[in-house]
């Protein structure tokens, strides 16, 4: 890279829905150094027809907008103008918005409590071909990674409950708690946590009692004897 081009600032397009926060980052932004502000959009169907009519270096996008969300806007351009990068600038730091996100090929991911320091690392960060993200969705992802892989379903368990869902059905009829279960399979409560909401889910069960009368009537368990 070029000492001129080292010293270019990063073209940078702003996406928020709400009038305020747009405004208010465009101006921080404004403020920061290496950095551009050459649009602002204020939902997803803006923010692609900015990138496409002025070739940004970077979108900043938010992701709960009308018309057009922030990880479809991201698809589209990544599709269309993979040039332009993008990091997310949210609210939300929830596995239901950062994951689609970063599937759609979001590069970097922050949430708006972010410093102007932060953003602007981000920003030269998916540039330089690294990845833009804030601390707490680097553990997110951590965390995500080290959980356990999904199970095949078990042959022959009832409405193709994996092996370890089974497990855990079981043990629920059995009268363990969700503390006692995760001692006996030697996992975490919040592991427990999920396997039951992948089992009422597949079931259609609704709290412990159903599943206690489903294990008994699929029989799994047998009713104690008098």
């Amino acid at each position: 890279m070029t000492e001129e081009a080292a010293e270019k600032p990063a073209r940078v397009v702003v996406a928020d829905d709400q009038t305020v926060v747009r405004e208010g980052i465009v101006m921080l932004l404004g403020l920061l150094p290496g950095i551009e502000v050459v649009g602002a959009a204020g939902d997803g169907e803006e923010a692609v027809k900015l990138v496409a009519e002025l070739a940004p270096d970077v979108v900043l996008m938010d992701l709960r907008m009308p018309r057009c969300d922030g990880a479809e806007a991201t698809r589209r351009i990544r599709a269309s103008y993979p040039r332009t990068q993008v990091v997310v600038l949210t609210t939300y730091a929830d596995d239901e918005s950062l994951f689609p996100a970063l599937r759609a090929g979001a590069r970097g991911y922050l949430t708006k409590d972010a410093g102007g320091d932060e953003i602007v690392r981000a920003v030269h960060s998916v540039l330089a071909g690294d990845a833009g993200l804030s601390p707490s969705i680097q553990r997110r992802l951590l965390e995500r990674l080290s959980e356990p892989a999904p199970q095949p379903a078990l042959a022959g368990a009832p409405d193709g409950l994996t092996a370890r869902e089974t497990e855990v059905l079981v043990l629920m009829a059995e009268g363990l708690t969700n503390q006692e279960i995760a001692r006996r399979l030697h996992v975490s409560t919040a592991t427990v946590k999920t396997h039951i909401n992948n089992l009422f889910a597949k079931t259609g069960l609704k709290d412990r009692a159903q599943a206690v009368r489903y294990a008994y009537g699929k029989g799994l368990v047998r009713p104690p004897e008098n």
